[in-house]
């Protein structure tokens, strides 16, 4: 059980990550989005969304810091450990807030507001469920490791998670590195790859999405239903905007 979870398990939700992502992107364009629900509520929208995604940012960036970087690297430079430690709990509690707060606001609004529940999709509810639960033991890691470093007895993620995870990828995986961790870090590391395994099938294919054709795309004009009739048919379109397919030239 050991292998299969911290081995195999990696491998295949990576392995399902990739060619989901192949999948969805050769059969499935259309439905590459977040289908936004924008139009249908803008208050709640406009507070939990930038929590959410900056806060993600921020948690980003310190995983990556934490996982990636093995600890004899930052020793070799000079930043101590009490330092280290100090910044990351720090960061991550911000983070960890501003994602939760984030997240509780989108989950409400969603659940709310009627016409942006009836759009929300079996998948995105189990989506939705794995990635609070992420979360949740994500801030339960970082306040426990804040916690231990001040009564003097905390799990030093760098010495067990993270050597771990950077063994998958360098394709020599030791499990027994997490098997020692305690429950909360385990659980943490396995709903994430989980998450990794789902993602392609969910709206968080967005993520890869960049809009670079928004640069050079003609604008487009919305008119009000008061405003009068458009430009009749065999007329020109004005410079620069998008022409009807139906429109012909005289």
């Amino acid at each position: 059980m050991t292998t299969f979870l911290w081995v195999v398990f990696p491998y295949l939700a990576i392995g399902a990550f990739v060619a989901g992502l192949i999948w969805r992107y050769r059969y499935d364009k259309f439905g590459w989005t977040t289908r936004s629900s924008q139009l249908y509520e803008n208050r709640l929208l406009r507070i939990g969304s930038p929590l959410f995604h900056f806060g993600l940012l921020l948690a980003i960036v310190g995983h990556a810091m934490g996982l990636i970087i093995p600890k004899a690297w930052t020793d070799a430079i000079g930043i101590e450990q009490d330092v280290y430690h100090l910044a990351a709990v720090g960061g991550g509690v911000t983070a960890g807030l501003m994602i939760t707060a984030g997240f509780i606001i989108l989950v409400f609004r969603r659940r709310t507001t009627s016409s942006v529940f009836q759009a929300t999709t079996v998948n995105d509810k189990v989506m939705y469920l794995i990635l609070g639960l992420v979360i949740l033991l994500g801030m339960w890691n970082t306040l426990s490791t804040a916690i231990g470093e001040f009564i003097g007895n905390h799990y030093n993620y760098r010495e067990g998670v993270s050597p771990w995870f950077r063994s998958i990828f360098t394709l020599s995986p030791n499990p027994d590195l997490i098997a020692s961790a305690p429950f909360q870090f385990q659980a943490h590391a396995f709903l994430a790859f989980l998450l990794l395994m789902i993602w392609p099938f969910t709206r968080l294919v967005h993520v890869f999405s960049a809009p670079f054709g928004y640069v050079n795309r003609p604008y487009i004009v919305y008119r009000s239903a008061g405003d009068r009739p458009g430009p009749t048919a065999g007329s020109r379109a004005p410079q620069g905007t998008w022409r009807s397919p139906t429109a012909r030239k005289g």
